[in-house]
């Protein structure tokens, strides 16, 4: 049996979750709060890819530092710190990883059964999920200007604001 651990490097470590993100924050702020803490070399802010909500943002991001020293003191002054009132869940996305792959795992093998998915069926399928994602965000970033997207840039700002004249306070 192999080791539990073997999936995690040097980069998995240097990797942050950040979760129960509220609505409003955007990927530009996300990166601003986070900047003080080490050299940010990717972030991925995840979006809805089909249903209702597609186009609107998950609440949960990923962000890579240059080392696992940075992600650690990234975890150590962020988790639990309030953004627009929501307290945020900062995890080392490796610790994230362990604790949940293999509940994870069995869960999406046994809704991919239920859905009669074979494994090369279920790798499309997150292809897909994957370009479709891209897509969407692209098509938002052309268009900027939909009355919907008004209206959440607007409440976005608002966050935005409460978070420049908030720095040593509560985010948002």
């Amino acid at each position: 049996m192999q080791d539990p651990n073997f999936l995690i490097d040097e980069k998995a470590e240097s990797r942050v979750y950040i979760g129960n993100l509220d609505l409003r924050i955007t990927e530009a702020v996300l990166i601003k709060m986070f900047t003080p803490y080490g050299k940010i070399l990717s972030e991925e802010f995840l979006w809805h890819t089909r249903g209702p909500k597609r186009g609107e943002p998950r609440g949960f991001a990923f962000i890579q530092f240059s080392t696992k020293e940075e992600a650690k003191l990234a975890k150590e002054k962020m988790h639990g710190r309030l953004a627009c009132g929501r307290p945020l869940v900062v995890r080392l996305a490796s610790e994230k990883y362990v604790d949940e792959a293999a509940q994870d795992s069995s869960t999406a093998l046994g809704e991919a059964k239920k859905a009669g998915l074979t494994g090369s069926t279920l790798g499309q399928t997150s292809r897909s999920a994957k370009i479709a994602a891209i897509k969407n965000k692209l098509r938002a970033l052309e268009e900027g200007g939909p009355s919907v997207k008004k209206q959440k840039q607007a409440d976005s700002d608002s966050c935005k604001d409460s978070l420049d004249h908030s720095q040593e306070r509560d985010r948002c």
